[in-house]
């Protein structure tokens, strides 16, 4: 049965790897990216019944307006992913600067959060529905010079557990590493070294299936994309 997915960051990496899997595999993406031109271009590649808008996730006014319309016209989703994220220059925390560790936190945390606050009322009231959260392996494992990233990832595993607890049992809130996947953040932090990971399309390749074989068995489980 087709599925309804509300997905966010869909104009490049793994969003958009997903977006194009999921709409290949017959279901009915709705998503969100913060540049208008991709999100224009991705519309048109795909066309209907996909639903790409431009949305800044970190805007919650914009948030709810986009969450609004998408709910009066195409109904709760079944899968919500938020997937969109950014990562700081590789620095040392003490050289990274205030506005850049603010966007890392408002896009990558509060970001998750206008999302979650607009979608998951109408899915709660179905009490249907898996709201995921991307997380990473640095949400579960530190490293040097990615400190503010490391922080909203750890933060996303706290906020996925914590609002597991309070859905109903038909539902299911999980932070899901998507393992190593060549993006260009990846290779924002490991240059040529991200070349040997899967690219995106072949990690949408399995991790569309597992995204849709999720339910409430998996509540509040840290899980990772195999592969």
């Amino acid at each position: 049965m087709a599925k309804r997915i509300v997905i966010t960051g869909v104009t490049r990496g793994i969003g958009r790897g997903l977006t194009e899997e999921f709409a290949r595999l017959g279901h009915t993406v709705i998503a969100c990216g913060r540049s208008a031109d991709p999100v224009a271009a991705l519309q048109s590649a795909l066309g209907q019944p996909h639903d790409i808008a431009a949305v800044d996730v970190i805007d919650d006014r914009a948030v709810a307006d986009w969450a609004k319309r998408v709910l009066a016209v195409h109904g709760a989703p079944d899968l919500l992913i938020n997937n969109a994220a950014i990562i700081n220059r590789n620095s040392r925390l003490v050289d990274v600067p205030a506005a850049e560790f603010d966007a890392v936190i408002d896009i990558n945390i509060k970001g998750v959060a206008n999302v979650t606050r607009h979608f998951a009322p109408a899915m709660i009231e179905r009490n249907h529905g898996v709201i995921v959260n991307l997380s990473s392996g640095w949400g579960r494992s530190t490293s040097p010079d990615v400190a503010p990233y490391c922080a909203t990832k750890w933060a996303i595993e706290g906020l996925s557990k914590a609002m597991a607890d309070e859905l109903p049992g038909g539902m299911a809130c999980v932070p899901l590493s998507p393992g190593v996947v060549n993006t260009e953040m990846l290779q924002s932090c490991f240059g040529g070294g991200a070349d040997t990971a899967r690219k995106p399309d072949a990690f949408a390749k399995v991790a569309a299936p597992f995204l849709l074989a999720l339910g409430p068995k998996d509540n509040g489980q840290s899980l990772t994309v195999p592969g």
